[in-house]
């Protein structure tokens, strides 16, 4: 489903008299359906500027992200145009970070329907599908129409992962999701993405702690060696 040719990404510091700063060089991995691929690696090695180019948050430097669309079309989103990207965004690709990014001043029950309206859900059949996913995520009633800006951090993280998932896309991007959450709460959240993958999503992610790593990857690309690795070996590279 996603191919990377070739892909890099230089920085230019233009502050700084144009100094440029290489974040990944020559990357080529690919990931299938109901497959998740991990990148490991030092910190500053690049991972999470991987998953912004795979995302077109940054563009990259160089090289091709061949993505195979649900209509069967190949495009490079390294070269797509941003209404594309955007189309994409909302149909099939899904980004979550490590930190908290929807909207703080909409109620965490809306910020769930929403991803699902535009996707062409029933009003009825989002609100259903959004109040079994809170529930499940730890994240009880009484918080279903507060504002996470009043969340505590774990209670954001949660709500930020199940905004990215709740309408299976094709596609997902995960950047260190539990990093914030304890025992727990990490659990069910890998309960939810082995659900999703098991339901034939493609999956790339950076995961800070080796429980996840081993429990939802299924190949390992490792950036500071600039090959593929065993996951049993991703200890000393999952942060």
């Amino acid at each position: 489903m996603l191919r990377l040719n070739d892909l890099s990404k230089t920085f230019v510091m233009h502050i700084r008299g144009g100094l440029e700063i290489q974040s990944f060089k020559k990357v080529s991995i690919e990931t299938h359906a109901g497959s998740l691929l991990a990148l490991t690696g030092p910190s500053g090695i690049g991972k999470s500027s991987l998953l912004k180019c795979i995302y077109r948050s940054y563009l990259p430097s160089s090289g091709q992200i061949l993505y195979t669309t649900e209509r069967g079309d190949t495009i490079d989103l390294a070269a797509a145009g941003d209404w594309e990207i955007l189309r994409l965004r909302h149909t099939e690709i899904a980004y979550v970070s490590q930190f908290f990014q929807v909207m703080p001043r909409v109620p965490a029950l809306d910020i769930l329907v929403e991803p699902l309206i535009v996707r062409g859900v029933s009003q009825s059949e989002a609100l259903d599908r959004a109040k079994e996913m809170l529930t499940r995520a730890g994240l009880g009633k009484k918080l279903w129409e507060m504002y996470p800006a009043t969340f505590s951090g774990g209670e954001k993280q949660r709500l930020n992962i199940l905004h990215g998932i709740i309408s299976k896309p094709r596609l997902l991007l995960l950047d260190e999701p539990t990093a914030s959450l304890d025992r727990a709460y990490k659990e069910r959240i890998m309960e939810m993405i082995l659900d999703l993958k098991a339901a034939g999503t493609a999956m790339v992610g950076v995961f800070h702690d080796r429980d996840a790593l081993l429990r939802l990857s299924d190949s390992r690309y490792d950036l500071a060696l600039g090959s593929y690795c065993p996951v049993e070996a991703g200890d000393s590279g999952a942060g």
